[in-house]
């Protein structure tokens, strides 16, 4: 059975229940009341009926008849034995044919004590209500003869029998109907109080179905028990859906890596193999053409061992990161990729970048400032200068290679709010939105005209963001079409002395 309709049956039942236990005890009280009532009416009959004499005639006295009007009320005039001597009866025939009495003898009546009791009628189903009381003693005139003897005095209980009837009849008919209004209405009240649990469900099909982006209508109030579950199932909805996009983001990454990765090992390796090919049809004959050959050869190994190691340090720094991201620790497992961190001035890196700029093109304009212009400041950090020194290069020689000769450069140093700040900026074409949104992705070139030779293997960038990040830092990019390019690399200033010495372990 559904949640529904378990529901209302339940209700139903529990009304049900309710009905039928507050009629029976309607009904039970009313009988009680109705007996009651009886009881006193023949109370007062029977001592009435004993205090009178025993009737000679055949007639019912006056004093008999007066009884009768108050109902089918029956009077038996007992002796000791409980013999009757005398019988009087309503007009009108008794329910039943008259009550069952049993024998009354005077110490029956005795045990009694005048209490009232019921008894069967002789015929049929109805029920009679008697009570018995002993009579004084009586003397007959005629020969000075003393008598004792008890009177017995019932009632017919059949009008109180067919109240009952009514009023449970009454009960059930109103209690059925009740039934059916309260089913019908609960019905639409758990339907509509239901509706939210079918809008998960049908949110959970839609889901199912691959719509992801699908969620559960708010409820009008937030703070019910529907409301807060459904505010939850859209969280970890939402949730679900940015791990699903992460991991689809995540997927489509790995497999454009794989693919540019395996173009730029293939494009050294056909070198390599196209030489060799050469040298072993005898297409060499010179000593000149193989040491050119090998020269050639070489460059290409050197060239692929430069990409094998580029791939191998990002997959490292990869490892680390996202062992951090899944709440690792380092001393659960020793990290992929150690820095070796220690006190150090971001000034020392742009001083040597200055020397590195005059030394690649004399005739580039350079200068020092600081971030944004100025006069250059201390900035004072804590990191691996090896590993810094190799994304300052790599800045630096993009700059070179990517701008035309004679474009001036300026490289800046010094702190801008709780970061130690170092940029490299031209005054370059510059590059567009789209561009600036994938210049740090892997494999990455942003004129495909260039060739590998001068437009290197589209790793360099990726490796700085990376180098960067693993130092709790960030590295951006402020650029437009014809203004240049400003990489800004912001590392965390150093913390207190205990702080370092928890890095250093790291």
């Amino acid at each position: 059975m559904s949640l529904r309709t378990r529901l209302l049956c339940l209700t139903v039942a529990l009304v049900a229940v309710g009905l039928f236990g507050m009629g029976l005890l309607v009904t039970t009280t009313l009988h009680g009341y109705l007996q009651g009532r009886v009881d006193e009416r023949l109370a007062l009959i029977s001592q009435v009926a004993a205090r009178l004499a025993v009737p000679a005639g055949p007639d019912t006295p006056p004093s008999v008849r007066a009884v009768n009007v108050l109902g089918d009320t029956a009077v038996r005039y007992v002796d000791d034995t409980g013999a009757v001597r005398r019988a009087f009866d309503s007009g009108t025939a008794p329910p039943g044919g008259g009550p069952d009495l049993p024998r009354l003898d005077r110490a029956a009546v005795h045990a009694r004590e005048g209490r009232p009791f019921s008894v069967p009628a002789r015929e049929g189903e109805d029920t009679w209500r008697v009570i018995a009381l002993t009579q004084p003693a009586q003397v007959f005139p005629a020969d000075r003869s003393e008598t004792r003897g008890s009177v017995v005095v019932a009632t017919s209980l059949e009008e109180v029998d067919r109240t009952i009837t009514t009023t449970r009849n009454l009960f059930l008919t109103a209690g059925v109907a009740l039934l059916a209004v309260l089913g019908a209405a609960g019905w639409f009240a758990v339907r509509s109080g239901l509706r939210p649990l079918t809008r998960i469900e049908e949110t959970a099909t839609a889901i199912t179905s691959g719509d992801h982006s699908h969620r559960v209508p708010e409820p009008a109030s937030p703070h019910t028990e529907v409301g807060r579950l459904t505010t939850c199932l859209n969280q970890m909805l939402d949730r679900i859906d940015a791990a699903f996009r992460a991991r689809t983001e995540a997927e489509a990454r790995t497999r454009r890596f794989f693919a540019d990765a395996s173009h730029e090992l293939r494009t050294p390796l056909v070198g390599i193999k196209g030489y060799t090919d050469l040298y072993r049809i005898g297409a060499m004959p010179t000593r000149e053409d193989v040491d050119r050959t090998m020269t050639r050869i070489a460059e290409e190994s050197e060239r692929l061992t430069r990409l094998v190691e580029e791939m191998f340090l990002l997959a490292r720094l990869d490892e680390d990161t996202a062992r951090a991201g899944a709440g690792g620790t380092p001393t659960a497992r020793e990290p992929a990729f150690a820095l070796d961190l220690a006190p150090m001035d971001l000034r020392t890196l742009a001083a040597d970048a200055l020397r590195d700029v005059r030394a690649l093109d004399a005739t580039r304009p350079v200068t020092l400032t600081g971030p944004g212009g100025g006069k250059p400041t201390t900035a004072p950090t804590y990191g691996d200068e090896a590993r810094l020194r190799q994304v300052v290069t790599n800045l630096i020689g993009n700059a070179v290679t990517h701008t035309p000769a004679g474009t001036p450069l300026r490289i800046g140093v010094g702190i801008v709010g709780p970061h130690a700040v170092l940029e490299v900026a031209d005054r370059g074409p510059g590059l567009t939105a789209t561009e600036r949104d994938h210049v740090f992705d892997r494999f990455y070139r942003a004129d495909h005209s260039r060739t590998r030779a001068t437009g290197g293997s589209g790793l360099g960038l990726a490796i700085a963001q990376a180098l960067v990040t693993a130092h709790d830092g960030r590295i951006t990019l402020d650029t437009a079409p014809g203004q240049g390019c400003t990489f800004r690399i912001l590392l965390p200033l150093p913390g207190p002395p205990d702080d370092r010495t928890a890095d250093a372990t790291t």
